[in-house]
């Protein structure tokens, strides 16, 4: 048996959206779920505590990131990532592929692997498919993601489909290095960029492989959303149904609702971590950018529909005023708001697949989230 397995409870009548659990050695987590993102093993300026109050089941660190800082040797020295971070539920960490293609002047791509300066000191490294797997096994998250290459937006189709080979050329590599099978599940990841039969070759070939799960990566890199769409509805029919299939790098609400209306289970963002720091908090009524001076003197909650820490206990006019002030309480509060609202719509999705009613959801969030004042 894999370490992490997906059960498929439910097919939504109206819309053919999954509702499943993703069984994993640290709990099982209800999908489709919203994974928030702790690059550092830390999720920015929200504790262990507060992810577990706003019910995060799964969270995602980065392997780049942890490599090159505090090293992955010290990790396992520490007893692994869960240890080493406090975190008692599932982690995913992502391969490090994406990090490093995206210093395109500090890097260069072979068929053995990657060699890269570090953003940090400009020291030499390299990451091959095994280092990678050297790496994540190392950190000990539940799943861990084979080394890819994330091609740009846009790029033509002949550069896109050597890329898409070589990635399942070092899939195959990534499932050969993997040791520890029993505690941590390899999850391979469908390339082919914009070419809806590159990512259909892309799927197949990985199916073959039998990997635990499966992601869809290179999409929310630009492109436009119906585009981003069209590659979804030509790809996740490949993915096999009693396998997770986890969309990588989305987590704006719209994307989250498209997305799982088209099969998709696992999904994970910087967007609200990101945002929030900078003023601006998803609500139920669209983005509202809570640094503006229209909200020095409005002592509503941001969100009246929401019961988060941040909206129960403060005010638009009181959380301004800190982020106008640089105060660091400011910023965990929109912080908190945007993962405790988007968690929570992952919950509405879930209930809408389990009523047959997915279909209607979105047009009724729709509604309320684009024509009440809100931005986009």
């Amino acid at each position: 048996m894999a370490a992490v397995e997906y059960e498929l409870i439910k097919v939504c009548k109206q819309s053919g959206a999954r509702l499943g659990r993703l069984h994993t050695p640290h709990g099982i987590i209800e999908t489709p779920t919203f994974m928030p993102v702790g690059t550092q093993a830390s999720v920015k300026g929200i504790s262990p505590d507060e992810l577990r109050a706003m019910n995060a089941g799964i969270i995602l660190s980065n392997t780049y990131h942890l490599y090159l800082r505090p090293g992955h040797e010290l990790v396992r020295e520490a007893g692994g990532l869960h240890k080493f971070m406090n975190w008692d539920r599932a982690i995913l960490t992502d391969s490090g592929g994406f990090q490093v293609f995206s210093l395109s002047k500090l890097r260069k791509i072979t068929e053995e692997g990657v060699h890269f300066r570090s953003h940090i000191d400009g020291s030499k490294h390299f990451i091959s498919p095994e280092k990678a797997m050297e790496i994540e096994n190392a950190l000990g998250a539940d799943i861990i993601m084979a080394f890819d290459e994330c091609a740009p937006y846009p790029a033509d189709y002949n550069y896109t489909k050597k890329s898409m080979y070589m990635t399942t050329r070092w899939a195959e590599r990534c499932l050969k290095a993997h040791t520890n099978t029993e505690r941590q599940s390899l999850f391979g990841i469908v390339q082919g960029g914009m070419y809806g039969d590159l990512r259909k070759i892309s799927a197949r070939d990985l199916v073959s492989m039998d990997f635990p799960g499966y992601a869809i990566g290179g999409l929310s890199v630009g492109e436009p959303a119906e585009l981003m769409c069209e590659m979804l509805e030509e790809t996740v029919p490949e993915l096999p149904e009693n396998k997770a299939r986890y969309l990588m790098g989305v987590g704006s609400p719209d994307y989250l609702i498209e997305g799982a209306i088209r099969g998709i289970d696992m999904f994970d963002c910087v967007l609200p971590t990101r945002i929030g720091r900078n003023g601006t908090v998803m609500t139920s009524k669209g983005r509202v950018i809570v640094r503006d001076a229209k909200y020095s003197r409005d002592f509503t909650p941001m969100d009246d529909e929401c019961d988060c820490p941040a909206c129960r206990d403060h005010t638009k006019a009181y959380i301004r005023h800190l982020l106008k002030v640089g105060e660091m309480y400011g910023m965990r509060l929109t912080t908190i708001h945007n993962l405790y609202f988007l968690i929570n719509l992952m919950k509405s999705i879930r209930c809408a697949i389990l009523e047959d009613r997915l279909l209607d959801f979105r047009k009724e969030f729709y509604e309320k989230y684009y024509n009440n004042g809100g931005s986009r």
